[in-house]
């Protein structure tokens, strides 16, 4: 028994000590910072880049750097208030709950001030005024369109929870493909043929072109019949709805910009964006040596969680499945005090293996700040998120294990004069969680892969860094090849390791020779 304590106990620590480290990493906001959110992935408006080159800013808890005209407009804002400029990065449908929960200040991200966004949060005057058009191939049938019907058949797409998206129902007889998450995707897709076209600003058309001469795209905003209202072809900030002063502050400065500065840095932001190389080197070298540094960020992060939350989750597990396989207890109270325990811990269980880790993630990272005011860090929060449900899932391997330990196992225990407690840690955990280790492994395996939804609360792993890269090299096949490799070599090498620790622990069949000789001594008793 002490031998497996002081196991436990090592264990624990060890966990301890990482969230701790993990947690003292990134110190508290302190005063005087303008958080700003956005994707950091919607060139020319806002971009990542591995570099301070261009007056770029560091995005919080990477070593990479925002830019882009909003973290230009984001800059100029801070400076007017006397602030420091701190960009969280995030996927696009984490941008509201992070502004509503706290998280962040302000929404620089490109974002229309839509009447459904307005119930939300408010927004300031615009910063910028656009365009819509369809970008389509230069070849395409629909590049030479020039009335809303002529997209007759054509399959268009926008991104998910935009205005452009809404757009597509005016193109009379146009298939509405599935939203995309961003423009990334929509990219690949119109690249690869899977669409015909997207709606999106004439900005976004400007950058595409940048890096692909291919590509062209039709006004919407000059067709006969295409109704748009002015506030929706604006670019304005979010801003949190009950923060008046921040909102009069921003308006304030953002009424100093002229029109002309504004064109200005706007144009700047295009000369600026990142562009893929134009040398003839091999594709693989020219994304290590360009995002090596993010790649291995990535995969840092994705080990860190994945380790770290595996551990705690099979402490959760062993925990929950032995309160839940405690023998019933004679005193009425503790009856009822148990029953209350096990109906308790089997809510837990279903209700973190009924939901999805990324509705978990929203959550629990925006739904504690909100309500509760507790601004957790991200990683923290992706330690804590992935822990529990890991735990709910091995609490039913592991109680699954227990059960399935013969009864024998018990009785001979048992007859040795053994508690309940000694029983489990001594006899039966040893057994469960040496049947439960191919369970545990796939568990492990499970985590490095599922890391990639924690991109809702702005945790940059492994796949969040391959949409990046893929989005700015405009390498999305070589790009994602990569990232599976990596998936593949790092689950590979878990296994393989496990299966080692398998081999190491399976040994003699200790456990049933000795519960035979008590069988034996007991019978022999007996007589």
């Amino acid at each position: 028994m002490k031998k497996h304590s002081s196991w436990i106990s090592a264990l624990m620590a060890a966990v301890l000590t990482l969230v701790l480290a993990v947690s003292w990493s990134q110190p508290a906001q302190a005063s005087g910072t303008l958080k700003i959110g956005m994707e950091a992935n919607y060139a020319p408006y806002n971009w990542t880049q591995t570099t301070s080159a261009n007056g770029a800013v560091k995005i919080d808890g990477t070593s990479s750097y925002a830019n882009g005209y909003d973290v230009k407009i984001a800059k100029i804002i801070a400076k007017k208030l006397g602030k420091k400029v701190i960009v969280e990065k995030t996927q696009w449908d984490g941008l509201l709950p992070a502004l509503t929960s706290g998280k962040i200040d302000l929404i620089i991200a490109g974002m229309s001030p839509t009447a459904e966004r307005r119930k939300a949060i408010n927004f300031t005057s615009p910063y910028r005024t656009t365009n819509f058009v369809v970008i389509v191939n230069k070849q395409s049938k629909y590049a030479k369109a020039k009335y809303l019907t002529n997209f007759k058949g054509a399959k268009l797409t926008a991104q998910q929870g935009t205005l452009h998206y809404d757009l597509i129902k005016q193109l009379p007889g146009a298939k509405r493909e599935p939203a995309s998450k961003d423009f990334a995707a929509m990219r690949e897709s119109l690249e690869a043929g899977t669409i015909d076209g997207y709606v999106a600003e004439d900005t976004e058309l400007t950058s595409f072109q940048m890096v692909d001469s291919n590509i062209t795209g039709v006004n919407l905003s000059k067709m006969k019949g295409f109704k748009v209202s002015s506030s929706d072809a604006e670019v304005s900030i979010g801003v949190k709805k009950g923060n008046a002063q921040l909102l009069s502050q921003v308006n304030k400065v953002l009424a100093g910009i002229s029109t002309s500065e504004r064109n200005k840095l706007m144009k700047e932001a295009v000369q600026q964006q990142p562009q893929t190389s134009t040398k003839k080197e091999n594709w693989l070298v020219s994304m290590l040596k360009n995002y090596g540094q993010m790649i291995l960020e990535g995969i840092g992060m994705t080990l860190l969680i994945s380790l770290v939350s595996t551990i705690a989750g099979i402490f959760i597990g062993l925990l929950v499945s032995i309160v839940r396989t405690i023998p019933e207890p004679k005193n009425k109270f503790k009856k009822g005090l148990l029953a209350f325990c096990k109906w308790l811990l089997s809510v837990y269980v279903e209700i973190f293996r009924g939901t999805p880790m990324m509705v978990q993630a929203a959550v629990i990272y925006y739904g504690i700040a909100q309500f509760w005011h507790i601004n957790l860090n991200r990683t923290v929060a992706a330690l804590i998120i992935v822990s529990i449900n890991t735990g709910a899932y091995l609490a039913e391997v592991i109680r699954g294990g227990i059960i399935s330990t013969p009864k024998g196992q018990f009785e001979a225990a048992s007859a040795l004069g053994m508690t309940h407690n000694q029983r489990m840690w001594n006899i039966i955990l040893p057994q469960a969680i040496r049947n439960c280790l191919p369970s545990i492994t796939n568990e492990f395996i499970v985590n490095i892969k599922d890391t990639s939804v924690l991109s809702i609360i702005s945790v940059s792993e492994l796949f969040f860094v391959g949409s990046t890269i893929a989005s700015q090299s405009f390498q999305f096949f070589q790009t994602y090849l990569v990232i599976s490799v990596i998936y593949l070599f790092l689950t590979f090498t878990i296994t393989r390791i496990f299966n080692l620790i398998e081999k190491h622990i399976e040994g003699p069949e200790n456990y049933n020779m000795m519960a035979n000789q008590v069988q034996v001594g007991k019978q022999e008793g007996d007589k």
